[in-house]
């Protein structure tokens, strides 16, 4: 979602062509979603609210509407682009069971909510801020949740080392090279990093959402240069 604002996520696809390009980039960005679904199952209980920030066309809420049948979802996400995409391939499904908020990056979110989530999820989303919005994204999510309540996302990393970086680039290089990309495609890409999105390590993310307050904070997902982090308030 085109963007000139450094507080707003972005991305350099349209909503239109954005889940047919995404998994040609992001390597197991499937996975993202279905770790994600096998996680919030392992919980003691169902959620009753499930709030899914940077929703884009809600290809995650489609995946797990099925599986939580007495769930509500909330989404949002910065574009209203990709809300409209979201509620065309939503449209079977109850508006009992799906709220679409007012378009708004996660760290800008003010609208009143009935109910405390129980789970909130943001998939791909906050790298696109500085360190901080990072930190005020991170914060909104957990004054948001429910106490309790558990905190998921998946986030491009930064390697720990200068050496890693590059290593990193070219093993997902790679990757995207036998999806079908150009060169030229994989080098503007891969020159988005720490200037279009701006990833952090491994180790900032934990301590950033240690400080954050959550009680737990866990890594549970890592692979080329993504990974996902669950944290209970």
């Amino acid at each position: 979602m085109p963007s000139t604002s450094p507080s707003e996520n972005k991305t350099p696809h349209m909503p239109e062509d954005y889940d047919t390009k995404i998994s040609s980039v992001l390597p197991y960005y499937s996975s993202f979603h279905q770790e994600t679904i096998n996680l919030v199952k392992s919980l003691p209980s169902p959620p009753k609210v499930w709030m899914d920030t940077g929703c884009g066309t809600g290809s995650l809420v489609s995946k797990a509407i099925e599986q939580f049948p007495d769930t509500k979802f909330l989404m949002l996400d910065p574009s209203d682009g990709m809300l409209e995409q979201a509620k065309e391939k939503l449209s079977s499904f109850s508006r009992e069971r799906l709220e679409f908020l007012k378009a708004s990056p996660t760290q800008e979110f003010s609208q009143e909510l009935e109910q405390k989530p129980d789970v909130i999820t943001a998939i791909q989303c906050h790298h696109y801020l500085d360190r901080k919005n990072r930190a005020r994204a991170v914060r909104k999510c957990h004054e948001l949740l429910k106490d309790g309540g558990i905190f998921i996302t998946f986030e491009n990393i930064s390697p720990l080392t200068e050496e890693g970086i590059s290593v990193g680039k070219s093993y997902w290089g790679d990757f995207q090279s036998k999806q079908g990309r150009t060169d030229d495609e994989i080098e503007q890409h891969l020159k988005r990093f720490g200037t279009e999105y701006f990833p952090i390590n491994i180790e900032e993310h934990l301590k950033l959402l240690r400080k954050t307050g959550f009680r737990t904070v866990e890594l549970f997902w890592y692979s080329y240069m993504q990974a996902g982090f669950y944290c209970i308030k």
